[in-house]
């Protein structure tokens, strides 16, 4: 049977997901260590992990598995659900797959090592955007047909 898990930190399309979920009747779990209003649906239910680092990657990626989805911007925790048979999407609808892992995970080290060495390099990228959340729609009404197959 097909979950849903969501990494509910700074994750701006949990609306959206829940929309989908309940469309296919499928039981979502947002996890986050707090600071969320829990949904009245019943398919939805809000996990709220000890504050730590990675507790709610942890949870995540020791329940998910073949036939699941999961939505995550964190790309290690994206790895490891990838690694146990899971479908991985970003937030901004982008399938993250055994096939690109490698890659998205060597360029995320290779932009830590450039901010680290040096202070004034300016982050943030670029903002969240319409086509974002309509990709993402997409993305995630195809990646639960797939997992539900």
């Amino acid at each position: 049977m097909t979950s849903l898990f969501i990494d509910a930190d700074a994750c701006p399309v949990k609306a959206e997901a829940e929309r989908v979920a309940t469309r296919h009747k499928v039981r979502m779990y947002v996890v986050s260590n707090g600071g969320l209003r829990p949904s009245q649906n019943p398919l939805v239910e809000t996990i709220i992990v000890p504050d730590g680092p990675d507790i709610a990657d942890i949870w995540i990626a020791d329940r998910c598995g073949p036939g699941d989805v999961v939505v995550t911007g964190d790309i290690p925790l994206a790895a490891r659900c990838i690694e146990a048979g899971a479908r991985v999407l970003k937030h901004n609808g982008e399938a993250l797959t055994a096939a690109n892992i490698g890659n998205v995970l060597a360029t995320r080290d290779l932009m830590t090592d450039l901010r680290a060495a040096d202070p004034f390099r300016q982050g943030g990228g670029k903002g969240f955007t319409k086509a974002d959340r309509s990709r993402f729609l997409e993305a995630l009404e195809r990646e639960m047909r797939l997992a539900q197959r």
